[in-house]
């Protein structure tokens, strides 16, 4: 099975990726944009969404309305720098549940770690979306889905706002069930594992901790 990405090239979302590129950008300018962005990429990723129908009254008649089908999302983030997508999708999944994995990416392997794991109780029926800022080597990504999966889901994305092709090609050996979505689809890795042109630390922008 070959994985699906989806490159989500809305033209506001682009405009912001752009700003959010700019290395001069501040600390808050950062901050608000990836906000307003991951919202944006948020709108576009709970698309499909499956609903169901339920007898409603408004102040005017009754009616059969659509509601989405099973328990609240999961937006699992993986700490820390996707703490900043959680806030942005938030403001359209107000009622979204909220896991959180800590993964370190290991300076000589570039392997991840992890230090942190915590999903809401029963997820059979539930509909996650893991987020973090980059997808660069990918190994961060990979692990937290094996995680995730020991937790059986109704269903899992993965949503960033870059990736790289290296990061794309060891989803796509290890998960390939589980779909991309990302704002851009960038060049390469340079030899630290970063992401270039890509926008440097997204955690250190993000925080104001370099």
């Amino acid at each position: 099975m070959s994985q699906k990405v989806t490159v989500i090239d809305h033209p506001m979302v682009q405009h912001k990726l752009t700003l959010l590129r700019q290395k001069d950008r501040s600390t808050n300018s950062f901050r608000t944009l990836l906000s307003e962005i991951s919202m944006l990429l948020g709108y576009e990723v709970t698309r499909d969404l499956p609903l169901v129908y339920q007898e409603i009254e408004t102040p005017l008649a009754t009616m059969r309305a659509p509601l989405i089908e099973g328990k609240k999302v999961v937006l699992l983030n993986i700490l820390r720098a996707g703490t900043g997508m959680v806030e942005g999708m938030l403001r359209i999944l107000p009622a979204a549940r909220i896991g959180q994995i800590g993964l370190y990416r290991d300076p000589e392997t570039l392997g991840a770690v992890e230090y942190y794991f915590k999903l809401p109780g029963e997820m059979s029926d539930r509909d996650v979306i893991i987020v973090d800022p980059m997808l660069a080597t990918g190994n961060s990504a990979v692990a937290a889905i094996e995680r995730v999966k020991t937790a059986a889901p109704r269903s899992i994305k993965f949503v960033c706002l870059l990736a790289a092709p290296e990061g794309l090609n060891n989803l796509a050996e290890s998960h390939p069930d589980v779909p991309v979505f990302t704002a851009s689809i960038d060049s390469h890795l340079d030899e630290h594992g970063y992401i270039i042109p890509g926008l440097g630390d997204a955690g250190d922008r993000l925080f104001g901790t370099k």
